[in-house]
């Protein structure tokens, strides 16, 4: 594969972005030590993303590396042979059925996995094993917007398409920090923003984060409040609407659509007046109203939403609430108007396609009785179930009732990522079989697992995804399979033949399963395609190299959609009984749990710009870590006050479910009596920093998913007795710390530590006690400075060749800690030089040499170096400073930062 260029599809989020990857392979691939060679870009061609990729993709190249991938089998901590392993797996999981019945046993699976695996799973367990227990991490992102679209659409149909964004003439996001969330999509935006001024950009968030850099309206509605502003919205188009102002599409409603009137009637109930609704939401009423007005007055509007929208206990009436508004006035299915469900997995979508989810069965049927007996036939078979099975909480739960007695967890890590997460961890420690598959070795769930299977990741793997807008794309392989990694349609394909099910799983190839996968789709679906949306019977009968050369296209693509189509619902046909779509009455509900004396803030929780997840991947990426490299938690200058929480100190946020150590960061963005922190820490990279080990599990009754948005919680200061920064070039073993946050950076690991009890030096000197964190030799050379008055210990070891290997910087209060940036980069250098040695335990840098905290992760430019250069230069706008720096011309999400640092330096100089 020596230069090979080839496309495939980033493997971050659900927007699909389209890479182009130039490979060098040379060495033997097999070699764990063996560094791979790869290039990316953005794929200009590919109508996700025309070229752009965010900082998360455009750090790929960095992310191949085998250091941490699972490379061999392991049974019970110990490495076994293929045979052995899936052997132990087949005869676990027939056991358990045998004894316990086919309910017993459990898959879980990820948007990390391809279309071929996840169809492959799901007809492992539905059509074989013959329980409904499969479900997947999706069921956490946007398992609210399939139930919505279902009880709107019929079945779960996104209207539309990216396209739709540059036609629009009003935009509203909703429950989402697009800027960081899915930074190409907030890119589009903004690009159509500047070339057409008259856009209007509405933002619906609790937050005031960086996605409203571009706002002309920020609503900063109170949490869970949605859906009394969509029927206050529904409320007042109705109000308005009369014979010289049609804000209601009467043809469309009359030919295409129900339930209005009863979504009316309930709408004007619960949100009625602009002063009502504004009370509600706790907003300024005459923003609501200019929201309000615009939305009447702008036919092609799109309704973006995200996570914000999905994951609450009332998320599915969110979604409808939405959808609601787009269906009375017809923008729906059009140029430039729609309600469009932003997805935060890679290939949510695809799962969502073959019935990936406990709901649901494959081709987007349901559990009827005539789709139960279809997919019987189509499958030959006779073990597909009549019901649904656990979704994902109550999974877990039954795992821990002792019910579930073996589970198959794939692509995926529940342990860090499912709400009341340590729940979850002694679920899986009760569990009689866990079975992992995975291409990390070490993950939270990996430590509980029985067996550990070596799947093959990105940049291996060979199959399909699906993007938010209904886009199919080919991942592909750029590497061979690292060590003993196999795809895990492969592995999957070899527990079912051993299970029994041999004539049944004799795939040979990822195109194989794909036809397959195609031929159900078109499997006793109507001529006119209006049975299930989902339909690429286009594709049975593609070639294996026609598959290999496989180009995006949307689905469906079927006899009448040769090439795909873009946009459903133009014709305003719905797959209904009656082909009417349905507009759902809302009764707004509060979260489950409010806030009270003992947790009187609101947790919400999310994402941060450049990490994905669980940092599996991304915290492999030095770039990637030096915006933000330690868990915090955001909260109001009022809150902290009251609690007396200093900007950079260490709080404990508690919940009933759980605690975890964060960062305070103080911000007006926050308003009064919420919290917000990110869920990507684990206890892999640190101590006691697992958010979702405080999140409540209370779901949606409708959709199953959990509330995560909203969970009451207490947050005090932590009394910490001492704090460390250790840097290394060589990995340490973790000291004993309450709080400790590992950050792997291009040339050293950094470890920034705290804890409550007193200094343990066992006797020992404290210099010497703290000596022993750091790998020194007898030709290392150390350098000490020690105030015992102030409680500061510093040490920095260097070696026979002058270079940097390791520091320690110990002190009794965290305020005379050195900032760290400026040491950071001693590790680059061969050797320190004279005036890099006389400062180096003084922790202040000579002057000019300071970078400050990286703004920008794309480039690795840093707060202190913008500055300077908006004030040397007389800089007044970011694409100056991009031209002098290039920090922004990249993925542009630290444009908001950068904007930032262009008012505050104008304020100094005013």
């Amino acid at each position: 594969m020596t230069n090979q260029i080839e496309k495939t599809t980033c493997p971050y989020c659900g927007v699909g972005c389209g890479v182009v990857a130039k490979v060098n392979a040379e060495a033997n691939i097999e070699d764990s030590t063996e560094r791979r060679a790869l290039e990316v870009q953005g794929d200009k061609s590919h109508s996700s993303n025309l070229g752009r990729l965010c900082s998360k993709g455009s750090a790929l190249a960095d992310t191949v590396g085998l250091e941490t991938r699972l490379l061999y089998p392991e049974v019970n901590g110990l490495r076994a042979s293929w045979d052995q392993a899936l052997d132990t797996v087949a005869e676990g999981f027939s056991r358990v059925i045998r004894e316990h019945g086919p309910d017993a046993v459990a898959f879980y699976l990820s948007g990390q996995l391809l279309t071929e695996d996840y169809y492959v799973a799901n007809k492992l367990m539905k059509g074989f094993i013959g329980s409904a227990n499969v479900d997947t991490n999706s069921r956490l992102c946007m398992s609210s917007s399939v139930m919505g679209h279902k009880r709107a659409f019929g079945t779960d149909t996104v209207p539309g398409c990216y396209e739709d964004f540059e036609q629009a003439e009003l935009i509203v996001l909703v429950g989402s920090n697009t800027a960081w969330c899915h930074p190409v999509l907030f890119q589009r935006i903004r690009a159509c923003k500047e070339a057409n001024p008259n856009l209007k950009i509405v933002v619906v968030d609790p937050r005031r984060t960086q996605t409203v850099d571009i706002a002309d309206l920020h609503l900063p509605i109170a949490p869970g409040t949605d859906t009394w502003l969509f029927n206050g919205l529904l409320h007042f188009l109705s109000q308005h609407n009369s014979e010289s102002n049609r804000l209601f599409d009467e043809a469309f409603l009359e030919h295409h659509v129900e339930g209005l009137a009863e979504a009316l009637a309930e709408a004007a109930k619960s949100s009625g007046s602009i002063e009502k609704t504004a009370s509600a939401c706790d907003v300024d009423p005459r923003d609501l109203a200019t929201f309000f007005q615009w939305f009447a007055d702008t036919e092609k509007t799109v309704t973006l939403y995200s996570s914000g929208v999905h994951q609450s206990s009332s998320g599915t009436d969110k979604v409808n609430s939405i959808l609601n508004c787009h269906l009375a006035t017809g923008r729906i299915g059009r140029t430039g108007m729609g309600p469009f469900s932003m997805t935060g997995q890679p290939n949510a979508m695809g799962g969502r396609e073959v019935g990936g989810m406990a709901t649901t069965l494959a081709a987007h049927m349901d559990f009827t009785p005539d789709n139960v007996d279809r997919l019987n036939r189509f499958w030959q078979t006779d073990k597909v179930p009549a019901a649904q099975g656990l979704p994902a909480v109550e999974l877990f739960d039954a795992i821990h009732r002792g019910d579930i007695k073996a589970v198959w967890i794939m692509a995926t890590n529940p342990a860090v990522s499912l709400p009341d997460a340590d729940k979850v961890v002694e679920a899986l420690k009760k569990c009689e079989l866990v079975v992992v598959s995975d291409c990390v070795r070490d993950t939270d769930t990996a430590r509980l697992a029985t067996v550990k299977l070596p799947a093959t990741g990105w940049s291996e793997k060979s199959g399909t995804v699906t993007s938010s807008e209904r886009l199919i794309s080919r991942q592909r392989a750029l590497f061979s399979p690292a060590g003993e990694a196999r795809h895990d349609w492969q592995i999957i394909t070899d527990v079912a033949r051993r299970m029994g099910f041999k004539e049944s799983f004799n795939y040979e190839s990822a195109a194989a399963i794909f036809r397959e996968h195609a031929r159900l789709s078109g499997f006793e679906n109507t001529p006119s395609g209006k049975l299930r949306d989902f339909d690429i019977s286009g594709c049975a009968d593609i070639s294996d190299s026609a598959y290999d050369q496989l180009e995006p296209f949307h689905w469906p693509r079927n006899a009448a959609f040769p090439s795909g189509r873009k946009r459903l619902f133009d014709d305003g046909v719905f797959y209904t009984s009656n082909s009417k779509a349905q507009v759902v009455a809302i009764t707004p509900r509060t979260p489950r749990n409010l806030p009270d004396s003992s947790a009187p803030l609101v947790l919400n929780s999310g994402r941060v710009r450049d990490q994905w997840h669980t940092m599996t991947r991304t915290a492999l990426a030095p770039q990637l870590n030096q915006h933000i490299s330690e868990p915090f938690v955001e909260i109001h200058p009022e809150d902290a006050r009251r609690r007396n929480l200093a900007e950079g100190e260490i709080a404990r946020i508690n919940s009933q479910w759980g605690s975890m150590l964060a960062r305070v960061i103080v911000t007006d963005n926050m308003r009064a009596g919420e919290v917000f922190a990110p869920m990507h820490w684990t206890d892999v990279q640190c101590r006691n920093a697992r958010v979702c080990a405080v999140v409540n599990p209370v779901v949606d009754p409708v959709c199953f998913q959990p509330e995560s948005k909203h969970t009451p919680v207490e947050v005090d200061a932590y009394s910490a007795t001492w704090h460390a920064c250790v840097m290394s070039r060589e990995a340490i073993d973790w000291p004993a710390a309450e709080y400790l946050v590992e950050v792997r950076n291009e040339h050293y690991s950094a470890y920034e530590l705290a804890d409550s009890h007193s200094f343990e030096t066992a006797g020992e000197p404290v210099l010497d006690a703290l000596q022993y964190w750091l790998h020194c030799t007898e030709s290392d050379q150390v350098l000490s400075y020690e105030d015992e008055g102030l409680g500061i210990y510093r040490i920095a070891v260097i070696n026979a060749s002058g270079a940097l290997t390791g520091l320690v910087m110990f002190s009794r209060s965290q305020q005379y800690l050195p900032e760290r940036s400026w040491l950071g980069m001693q590790f680059a250098k061969p050797a320190l030089d004279a005036r890099a040695r006389a400062a180096l335990l003084s922790g202040m840098p000579p002057a000019g040499e300071d970078i400050g905290k990286i703004i920008c992760a794309c480039y690795s430019v840093g707060e202190k170096t913008i500055c300077q250069s908006i004030r040397d230069n007389g800089l007044t706008d970011v694409k100056q400073i991009g031209e002098r720096l290039k920090a922004g011309t990249n993925c542009g999400s630290c444009i908001p930062e950068l904007k930032e640092l262009l008012a505050s330096e104008t304020v100094v100089e005013d």
